[in-house]
């Protein structure tokens, strides 16, 4: 009995674990990276196209990025510090000019 009732737990762990991570685990489309924007706790998941990559707006934020989390992300990604109404306003611009 008791070796059910901790294969159990183990089941339920493992359920509550997938569930949690759901949203994180959609499938990224080829040709795109997941960068997490905003503000302390309240990071937001955006996938934008790795051709920004090369943009100098873009960049500047990647050198900010590097400044303040250095390649230890606390989101487990890449997490760009700004607004997210100024990562919005840059993807908008350099998704016109694309």
């Amino acid at each position: 009995m008791a070796i059910r009732i901790s294969r159990v737990l183990q089941s339920s762990k493992q359920l509550l674990k997938s569930l949690s991570h759901s949203s994180n685990n959609v499938a990224i489309p080829k040709g795109h990276l997941a960068v997490y924007v905003g503000e302390m706790m309240q990071k937001r998941r955006f996938v934008v196209p790795v051709t920004y990559l090369s943009h100098p707006c873009f960049q500047k934020l990647l050198r900010k990025a590097e400044e303040e989390f250095g390649f230890d992300h606390p989101m487990g990604g890449l997490t760009i510090p700004c607004t997210e109404q100024i990562f919005i306003d840059l993807a908008s611009r350099l998704s016109t000019s694309s």
